[in-house]
């Protein structure tokens, strides 16, 4: 099964960007203020250097001058996800992002936004994060903290320092998670989890913490995994969805005017991260794999480094969805109550053909 995968991703940015939002605007008359975000883990992630701060530089001419961007990375500003909710509600920060399931501590809720195995690609994924964000909302202002956005990664695959041709060789593993329900996929899989900080898995996975680990195909070619791994388990185990998130007083304080560009600002992030999402499935995997025909976004990695793409097999892909039912979500719904079950079964029943309740 093991293979380099050829895959194109212009046309699918092409069609991608056909839906993007236009150019949000805002008149120069009034006060002037900036805007300071602390987003994505480091200032090499495609997410910040491809999406973010190319949008974040043109503010000051959108606005007239009238507003400009501070922007800041989880390692720059030295936090970790866990915090970004406070930096938010304390107003150390004006927008904080980070994926739903690594601050679902605080609200338990957010974890059904990208449950391991819920969504096998990007188009199930956007369905899934429009359809949450109401009901995420109704959970997060009952803490202060409003979400004006989504943002995903590439498809989260498993990297590994040997080979791992099956999910079923992961036994035995310690695996780098980075979600609860990741942990219970793992777990359940006779892998041992281990929490460790995105900036930190690269040292990690050189001194043999970790075994293999969990993230997008091109959020490890940014942080060079390449280096200290050698094989990938091309297997769609969740996306990272994250948010983008204010203080609700924040929020609320805004002049409409202000209000309003800043929704539109981070709804065109929003179009563009999904498309990179889209396109960076295969781009990151291409790039990892030395494949430079469909290396488009990432670095290409020399032929020496070139690491093996395995691709799940029917039965690894069936046995992801079983995990799902019979481990994953019922294990969700004990952490969350039986509330949280009622609310998939009307917010995501439609959408994923799948019940909480039953299960």
């Amino acid at each position: 099964m093991r293979h380099l995968i050829a895959a194109s991703v212009i046309g699918i940015v092409a069609a991608s960007a056909a839906h993007a939002q236009d150019n949000p605007t805002l008149s120069g008359e009034g006060d002037k203020f900036t805007l300071k975000t602390v987003t994505q883990t480091l200032p090499t992630l495609t997410q910040y250097t491809k999406v973010e701060m190319p949008i974040y530089k043109q503010v000051p001419d959108w606005t007239n001058g009238r507003v400009a961007v501070e922007p800041s990375t989880w390692a720059e500003y030295g936090v970790q996800a866990a915090d970004i909710l406070n930096l938010v509600r304390q107003g150390q920060v004006d927008v904080g992002a980070a994926p739903l399931a690594q601050v679902s501590g605080q609200v338990p809720f957010l974890e059904i936004a990208d449950l391991a195995g819920l969504s096998p690609d990007v188009k199930t994924a956007r369905s899934v994060a429009d359809a949450v964000i109401d009901a995420s909302n109704t959970e997060l202002e009952k803490f202060g903290i409003r979400m004006i956005g989504t943002y995903p990664f590439p498809a989260n695959i498993m990297f590994c320092k040997d080979e791992v041709d099956s999910l079923a060789d992961l036994e035995g593993h310690k695996v780098r998670t980075f979600s609860p329900s990741q942990n219970d996929l793992v777990q359940s899989l006779g892998g041992q989890t281990v929490s460790i900080g995105f900036p930190e898995v690269y040292g990690a996975l050189e001194r043999g913490v970790a075994d293999c680990a969990v993230t997008a195909a091109l959020s490890g070619n940014a942080a060079k995994w390449f280096e200290v791994t050698n094989s990938m388990l091309n297997i769609p185990v969740s996306w990272g969805t994250g948010g983008y998130y204010v203080s609700l007083d924040w929020w609320n304080g805004l002049a409409p005017d202000v209000q309003t560009f800043v929704g539109d600002l981070y709804a065109k992030i929003e179009d563009e991260q999904w498309a990179l999402a889209a396109a960076g499935t295969a781009d990151g995997v291409a790039c990892n794999s030395g494949d430079e025909a469909n290396c488009k976004i990432g670095q290409l990695v020399s032929a020496e480094q070139a690491m093996s793409v395995v691709t799940p097999s029917e039965e690894d892909m069936a046995k992801l969805r079983q995990t799902l039912t019979d481990v994953v979500i019922p294990a969700w719904v004990a952490r969350c109550g039986e509330d949280c079950a009622a609310k998939f079964d009307e917010i995501l029943g439609p959408v994923t053909g799948l019940s909480a309740s039953t299960n």
